[in-house]
């Protein structure tokens, strides 16, 4: 039986976070949030909203091939400057952009290098 992603838990902005005993909270990625899942050796990366970013960033389609069967991962797509700080303008020049004749050129062959960093 074919099986669909769960909703995203998405974040609500707080002044100061009350955080009980235990719990721990993660800091502000600045980049796209996905969902990755494989199922049945296909790998699908989609944003929040639903669009396929897999022919974007054939890297971490790639990369998450190896995945067990059934494996959703929720994460942030990211790229880090040659300082090790994140850089979200270059994310954004990572999307695809048209050449003539509607021909779609992704971020690897762009030489932007995108990582994904996975939340539990």
């Amino acid at each position: 039986m074919p099986w669909t992603l769960p909703e995203l838990m998405l974040t609500t902005a707080v002044p100061q976070p009350a955080l009980p005993p235990g719990f721990a909270g993660e800091p502000k990625w600045d980049g796209f949030r996905p969902l990755v899942s494989v199922d049945a050796n296909r790998v699908v990366l989609r944003s929040r909203r639903g669009s396929d970013l897999g022919p974007a960033f054939p890297e971490i389609l790639a990369g998450t091939g190896r995945l067990p069967h059934q494996t959703a991962l929720d994460g942030e797509l990211v790229v880090w400057d040659a300082a090790g700080r994140l850089a979200f303008e270059q994310l954004q020049t990572a999307r695809p952009v048209r050449r003539r004749g509607g021909e779609r050129v992704a971020s690897a062959l762009r030489g932007v290098r995108c990582h994904t960093a996975v939340r539990d």
